[in-house]
């Protein structure tokens, strides 16, 4: 970075500055262990000379490093070429109907917590609500290191169990919601697809109304017809910036595609894709008649189920990475 032709390939610097920052935040993680080890560590000596009043200063800092510790070593799991990545979530009601597309909200919600509690950043690229209740569809970015290698472990189907509130029966009812989850990919890494392997469609952006409703048809919506991958965006004011953001997404998908069938051209992907397949549920969350959330590939169990939907879902994507890697059987 001192060398004065840094600057002559600004898309290379900014390469450089991101992987130095990530080198720079992990070295500065684990200094800040050390000086809370060194801390707790004194406290130690202070009450074992007789200072009783350090003792509940002693147990949250214990407390803190522990989670600090688990936090840490979680990020060491993340091996994947684009693990360090921004990550797209798309999320879709599938079977319940309007029970199905609250769920869709939920999940919504609970990733957002999630990334708000590591001070990622989240952009809405496309939403589709529904009058009544929920959300059809939806699809955001996260953004922040490593996002894409914590978020990878919830692609997958999610189902809920609980006393529908759209019922005045109050039956149990059980209701789907799929969600996706794709590397965001820079313009470093090809992705080669064919202008005329598109289909896209503008239309006007939906919304619920006054001054933030397009007068034109600014939403943007693009079909790669060979695989039939369907992308939208609308949530940007100008058409050229909703193209823009669908082909962020559309890249993301085709090469995540092109990677799991690790095929070596996007010409080789064929067929109809669908992002929704119930018989392949990853995690179970029931409301009754009793609380658990379950994750079916893990066998991983939390009974608060609350903390769960307020973000708290570390504790299985921990154990999705240590299962990956064969940490744990």
């Amino acid at each position: 970075m001192a060398e004065e032709a840094f600057w002559d390939e600004p898309q290379k610097a900014q390469e450089t500055l991101k992987k130095a920052k990530q080198y720079k935040d992990k070295v500065e993680t684990y200094q800040e262990l050390i000086r809370s080890y060194e801390e707790i560590e004194t406290m130690i000596s202070f009450i074992e000379e007789g200072e009783a009043s350090f003792e509940g200063e002693l147990l949250k800092g214990i407390k803190s490093l522990e989670e600090n510790i688990e936090e840490t070593r979680l990020t060491t799991l993340l091996k994947g070429e684009y693990d360090k990545n921004n990550a797209i979530v798309s999320i879709h009601a599938g079977t319940g109907g309007l029970d199905a597309q609250d769920w869709a909200k939920i999940l919504m919600r609970m990733y957002t917590r999630w990334a708000e509690q590591r001070s990622f950043k989240v952009k809405i690229l496309d939403l589709l609500q529904d009058p009544e209740a929920g959300i059809k569809s939806v699809s955001f970015m996260i953004e922040g290191i490593n996002a894409y290698g914590f978020l990878k472990s919830e692609k997958g189907v999610h189902r809920l169990v609980r006393i529908s509130p759209f019922d005045s029966s109050g039956k149990r009812h059980t209701s789907f919601a799929s969600v996706d989850i794709m590397p965001e990919i820079d313009e470093s890494v090809e992705v080669d697809i064919k202008p005329n392997d598109l289909k896209i469609d503008t239309y006007r952006a939906s919304g619920a109304g006054g001054q933030h409703v397009n007068k034109t048809d600014s939403a943007v919506r693009i079909t790669h017809l060979p695989t039939g991958i369907v992308v939208q965006c609308q949530n940007e004011r100008s058409q050229h910036t909703n193209k823009d953001v669908a082909m962020t997404m559309l890249r993301a998908k085709l090469f995540e595609l092109k990677e799991r069938e690790q095929k070596e051209r996007i010409e080789d992907l064929q067929g109809e894709y669908s992002q929704i397949a119930w018989g392949n549920q990853i995690r179970s969350y029931v409301f009754n008649p009793y609380n658990l959330v379950k994750d079916h590939r893990t066998n991983i169990e939390v009974g608060n189920i609350q903390s769960v939907m307020d973000g708290d879902i570390d504790t299985f994507i921990n154990g999705y990475l240590r299962k990956n890697l064969g940490l744990i059987s």
